[in-house]
């Protein structure tokens, strides 16, 4: 059992090279489906979502809450499905979200910029000039929310074990290297890395249910124990620990939760 995160940028094959590993392996694949589940669980519009994550850092503080309540929830919606083990995920911030899981193997697909520009030329019927503004302002804009939201480029090869290039490798060679990498036993489910990835989740979880009141709670967890640490008045513990236990008593994975207040100055 283990996952593989797809990352990619706009036009480089991720999409293909994903449903294929995935059938090859007999896994599911995963990708745009886990924005409705968040849009839905949490009742905030799809296309919020997808601004959540696309958007300039910067622009989208407009919206109530700002970015981290939509990252919040997509991160929920991943960390879910990557749990159930045997995924391929391709898309939007999966490995970002499972960094130091030893059962998830981490790619990045890369293309050519000629091939990339040629490839939205025939999907939009666009000229040349047109097609690469595209490719670079959707580049850039996903580069800088790795960098406002995680202090990472999306383009730092140590953030993957295997950073493939379509163009000499042909889509299936690309498969073939991906699925005899996942063969090896470092990347198999032991009961450590299950755990962790267990305790990424509950986290999340526990994030996402205080992020409306709480966006700026931080949580700890271990094996079903979970801290949460809120910063607020000193005078006003009990009422914020009554209002976080009542935000989390829904997550039966609590199986002790502990609030801590951090008196703010």
């Amino acid at each position: 059992m283990s996952v593989v995160t797809i990352s990619e940028g706009s036009h480089s094959k991720g999409k293909e090279v994903a449903e294929k590993v995935a059938e090859r392996l007999g896994y599911s694949c995963v990708s745009r489906d886990l924005l409705l589940e968040s849009s839905e669980q949490f009742k905030t519009p799809e296309f919020l979502m997808i601004r959540g994550i696309h958007d300039s850092p910067y622009g989208f503080e407009r919206f109530s809450s700002g970015k981290e309540k939509y990252v919040a929830y997509i991160r929920v919606a991943i960390l879910r499905r990557l749990r159930e083990d045997n995924v391929v995920y391709h898309g939007l911030a999966g490995h970002h979200f499972v960094r130091g899981i030893g059962h998830v193997l981490k790619v990045r697909i890369i293309a050519d910029l000629k091939d990339r520009i040629q490839e939205e030329m025939s999907k939009k019927n666009a000229s040349p000039e047109q097609a690469r503004i595209v490719i670079e302002k959707n580049d850039e804009a996903k580069r800088n929310w790795g960098l406002h939201l995680y202090g990472i480029d999306v383009r730092d090869a140590q953030l993957y074990d295997m950073t493939l290039r379509i163009r000499k490798l042909r889509v299936n060679e690309v498969v073939d290297l991906i699925v005899h990498t996942l063969a090896s036993p470092r990347f198999r489910t032991t009961p450590e890395s299950k755990k962790k990835m267990d305790d990424l989740w509950l986290a999340a979880e526990v994030e996402a249910g205080l992020v409306e009141v709480f966006p700026r709670a931080k949580t700890e967890v271990d094996g079903g124990n979970v801290t949460v640490s809120i910063e607020g008045p000193a005078e006003a513990t009990e009422r914020i620990t009554e209002k976080a236990r009542r935000l989390l008593e829904h997550l039966t994975a609590v199986r002790e939760l502990r609030v801590a207040v951090n008196p703010t100055r």
